[in-house]
């Protein structure tokens, strides 16, 4: 067993690709998240096969990479390797072993710090101004990304159901949606709480069903179905909610018409007079990445339009799709012809060369 996880300082966080490019309010609240680990001489970090999907880094001692139960590399706390994920293709193409007296390891969720990633590059400007500038601004929308509802949306929305969320302040008591209403909006708790109660034919006053807080969602189920709303909400608190009306809740959460290739049909493009277009950051691109490419960070993308050619035909790539596939939406609504690699790099089947 591990010893008990310590919380982990962003200057430790900074130490690793991607983390380090990300803003520093939502490097917090990564780090509120995240604890450093320890592991033992002779335990093992993941096996050869898993495909738990998890980000691990290396932030001291030595870890041994095996395959077929042979050493094919060495990653040592510290070194231009640990600021890399450790072997990061699932699934796994070796086993990580620790090698010395022991390991002291960041384990972090690969969805929710994609997620994030793709959220710093994409709606961080617009988010900026409708939190507070306080430390629970960032708490609801970290809080957010990792919910279910917000999973549906797709990478490529994301910056466009912040620009269209709208800011609400409400009092302790207020009623937000009633229960037999049509819906109209789906609604982010920022601040305060909510008593969710639905009436029934024995009880008018309603039955209390839950409390919610700040992160949580609700509204959608009227808006997905058509039906009317099957429960009220209400203020427990003074609060502050974000809404995204009807038409782009439906809209935002239909994965937008992209044009996705898999490897093969990209290499086809790319011979063609194509390029890959990646988009990651660049220490990750320094790292590796296909050929021949141009590597525009996310979040320059915009900065950087006038520089790509439309008459080039551009297969987004990143590490699995994610990312590109915003920077794909971004390019696509501006003319360009745009494709998007069907689970990026990962998907490659070059998986080994990730192995340094």
């Amino acid at each position: 067993m591990s010893s008990d996880p310590t919380t982990v300082e962003l200057s430790i966080l900074r130490a690793f690709s991607p983390l380090d490019g990300l803003k520093n309010e939502n490097l917090r609240a990564l780090a509120r998240k995240t604890v450093i680990r320890e592991l033992p001489q002779g335990r093992l970090l993941f096996k050869e096969g898993d495909t738990e999907k998890r980000t691990y880094y290396l932030a001291s001692g030595v870890v041994e990479l095996l395959s077929n139960g042979r050493v094919i590399a060495t990653i040592r706390g510290g070194t231009t390797d640990a600021h890399h994920p450790i072997a990061p293709i699932l699934p796994r193409h070796c086993t990580a072993r620790v090698a010395s007296d022991k390991i002291e390891y960041l384990s972090i969720d690969s969805d929710l710090l994609d997620v994030l990633i793709t959220w710093d590059q994409t709606g961080i400007y617009e988010v900026g101004e409708l939190g507070a500038s306080n430390e629970s601004s960032d708490d609801w929308m970290t809080m957010l990304l990792q919910s279910r509802a917000f999973h549906r949306v797709p990478p490529a929305n994301l910056q466009a159901v912040f620009m269209r969320l709208q800011r609400m302040t409400y009092s302790a008591g207020d009623v937000v949606i009633r229960q037999g209403e049509e819906g109209d909006f789906f609604y982010v708790i920022v601040s305060g709480r909510c008593s969710v109660s639905r009436e029934t034919p024995l009880n008018r006053e309603g039955i209390r069903l839950a409390e919610l807080g700040i992160g949580e969602t609700f509204g959608e189920e009227a808006l997905i179905s058509g039906a009317a709303r099957n429960a009220t909400i209400s203020m427990l608190t003074d609060g502050v909610l974000m809404r995204l009306a009807k038409d782009d809740f439906n809209t935002l959460l239909n994965e937008p018409m992209l044009q996705w290739v898999d490897h093969e049909e990209g290499l086809q493009i790319v011979a063609k007079g194509g390029m890959w277009l990646d988009v990651r950051l660049p220490s990750e691109y320094e790292h590796w990445h296909l050929e021949p490419s141009l590597n525009v960070p996310l979040y320059f993308i915009r900065l950087k339009i006038k520089t790509l050619d439309p008459a080039i035909r551009y297969v987004a790539v990143c590490d699995n799709g994610r990312r590109s596939s915003a920077a794909a939406y971004i390019l696509s609504e501006r003319g360009f012809d745009t494709h998007v690699l069907r689970g990026g790099i990962a998907a490659t089947g070059l998986a080994d060369t990730l192995i340094r």
